[in-house]
Order: C-alpha cells, then structure tokens, then sequence
C-alpha cells in the first residue's frame, strides 16, 4: 500500500502517529545497545580522552548530517519551511537554555532522550527524572515559567530563514553538508576503531542518527501529499513528552501527531531491546542527596531545553542536522556547561574511577594512543 493510499484510509494524523511510533522503536532499540549519551562524550571528552562514549555520540550525530544533507540534495526533504530555520530564533535562548541544559544533564546523569531510554530498561532514577523534564517544560512552554523563558528569549534574537542557516553563511549547499557529515563520520569511524568498539555498537550508533533522517524524510513526504498542514519535524524529546504527557491528563481522546507516537515508540523499543540483551534491572535512588541532585538536574534541563529551542537530540543533533545556527550554538552550551559541571561537581571521580555492572563489554576497554580511558560516573 502507497503512503498516500494509507492516508486516505486511516487519515494524516493517524499516519503520522504511526510513523512517530515507527521511527520511535527504531531510535529506542539503537539508542539502547548503543549506549548513546551526550552526558557520557562530555564527561569523556572533557577528561582529556577521545574514547569510546565520544565515538557513540560522533557516529550518530555525523549519521544524522549526512543522511539529512543527502535527503536535501535529492530534493527528498525540503527545510526552508521546518520551524529550526523558518521562524524568529533566539540566540541567548541558544547560550543560557543550552548553558542549563548542560548543567542538569551531568546533575541527572542523562538528558532527556537518555533518561527516557534509562527508564524503559528499570532504572527509577530516570523514570522519575523524565517527569520532572517533562512537567517543568510545559510549565516553561505554556504556564508559570513561560515569562521568565519569554523574557531571556527575547534578550537576543535572529531573523528566521537564511539567516538562521550556517550552510548560507559560507555560501555553501547541502553538497557541503554531506562532505562535513562524510568527514565526521570517517573520523568517528577511526575513533571507533581505536577505542575498539563492536561492529554491533557501530551499527547501533549510525542507526540513532539515520533516524533522526528518517523522520525529517518521512514527515517532509506525508506533508506532501495530506491535504491538511502538516509540519516537517524530527526526533524531539521534551516539547514531544510534554505535550504527550498533557494530552494523557487533560483529555479523554489523544490527538494524534507524530509526537504523539514518538514518545512510547522510543520507551517500547528501549524495551524490547533491554528484555532481549539481558540489561532490564530494576534501579531505584540511593538516598536523600542523590534525590537533590537528579530532581535538580531534571529541573534545569526541563527549562533549559524549552529556552534552548530542544533537547541535546532535538537542538543539538535534529536541528545541527539541518545547519540551524540556534541549534549549533545551544549544542555547545551544552558542552560548556556539562563539561564545566563534570569538573566541579564530579572531578572526585576521575581519581576513584568504578566501573558499572550494567556497562556494556564493549565499553570496558582502553583508550588508543591517548593514554587511559576514564570511566564516566555510572548513570
């Protein structure tokens, strides 16, 4: 059956809750072997080594740029409309809800599409983490937060359209988006290579960034043949949890919409792949303290990814994916200020370093020529 065939049987909506349920299970099966974290390449990366967790995260994120670039230079998605690049941006929205968001994830040891992952495979923790996300988002979206997230939005701002597309600034197309995106990848290919990681683990790391393309594609084609607007979108996680979560509560029907879908497609395939590998343990918290500090880090992160303009997958990798300058810059902020949290708040670590039971083999190995691996704080 035709995609448009499909439509005019079950309707758009319904289409684009079961291509967000589709692309869902893939990223939650990938990002669950895989192991990808954008916590776990900063804390990494910032103890001076290039290792395994960095690899996960520059397959994926390299994956993304260049199947994305290649869908836009086969006409195959179209961008100039999507809401990354189209509408007003903020650019100290980008820095200070990056900044937050960086800090929250270390405190809460995951962000957000981390935590959701974490939750699917028995880890409390992040169960718990998750909802704080979700409901300070939509607080910051829509309810007691919203001016104070309006106010710092409003501090800087950049026009929407080829202002907000680093590509236009060097005069350059998506064919120089495929060649970064090829280029990434090679080196996260070395890297990998280096820090001895399985085939498996690679397919999974490319597989979490061809599905950010994936929903750009699928949702640019169903736009093109529905009759009712429908926005071209990608993998998004507090904004698509929150209004998912509102949805639950506050009405007796769910609005169907690739969002919608994408929530529990990512928790079931998490699911799936945990109960399959052997890795569904059930982890709760460890006293009063942690609680501080994972319900802290929830919180920063739920306000901090609703200024930035998304998450460390919705900014930094679905909208980096299509060169948005705001997205550029918030994924930084979040390197900074993860980096700098990792420094201050779990530098004690670096000297005591404890492997976690639930690590996988893959990541229990040395470093290259670099020198020793450090292992990031179990999550």
């Amino acid at each position: 059956m035709s995609l448009e065939s499909l439509i005019e049987s079950v309707g758009d909506k319904t289409v684009l809750a079961l291509t967000g349920l589709f692309v869902g299970l893939l990223f939650g099966v990938f990002a669950q072997r895989s192991r990808f974290c954008l916590r776990a390449a900063v804390v990494e990366f910032t103890r001076c080594c290039q290792g395994p967790k960095v690899a996960v995260w520059l397959l994926a994120f390299s994956g993304a740029v260049l199947a994305t670039q290649i869908f836009i230079a086969s006409d195959l998605l179209r961008v100039s409309d999507v809401r990354q690049l189209a509408s007003r941006g903020s650019m100290s929205g980008a820095i200070i809800g990056g900044l937050m968001f960086g800090v929250g994830m270390v405190l809460a040891r995951g962000c957000a599409s981390r935590l959701l992952v974490l939750s699917a495979t028995g880890n409390l923790r992040a169960l718990v983490s998750g909802l704080i996300v979700t409901l300070v988002a939509q607080a910051s979206l829509r309810g007691a937060l919203s001016p104070a997230r309006e106010w710092l939005a409003g501090l800087w701002t950049i026009e929407g359209g080829v202002s907000r597309n680093l590509l236009t600034w060097v005069n350059g197309t998506a064919t120089l988006g495929i060649v970064l995106g090829a280029a990434w990848l090679a080196y996260g290919l070395w890297l990998a290579r280096r820090s001895n990681i399985s085939g498996w683990m690679i397919f999974g790391s490319i597989g979490v960034g061809l599905t950010i393309a994936l929903g750009w594609g699928m949702t640019f084609a169903i736009s093109q043949i529905s009759f009712e607007p429908v926005s071209v979108k990608s993998i998004s996680f507090t904004g698509s949890s929150a209004d998912t979560l509102m949805a639950l509560i506050n009405s007796p029907t769910i609005p169907f919409g690739f969002d919608v879908g994408l929530v529990p497609g990512v928790f079931l395939g998490s699911l799936a792949a945990a109960l399959a590998f052997g890795d569904f343990k059930l982890q709760g918290y460890n006293g009063g303290l942690s609680m501080v500090r994972y319900i802290s880090g929830a919180s920063l992160m739920g306000f901090g990814a609703m200024l930035a303009g998304g998450c460390a997958v919705g900014a930094g990798v679905t909208g980096g994916a299509v060169f948005a300058v705001t997205a550029w810059l918030a994924l930084f902020a979040m390197w900074v200020g993860a980096g700098a949290t990792d420094w201050l708040v779990d530098r004690d670590a670096q000297e005591t370093p404890v492997v976690a039971s639930a690590e996988p083999e893959e990541l229990k190995v040395k470093a290259g020529a670099g020198g020793k691996s450090p292992l990031v704080p179990a999550e």
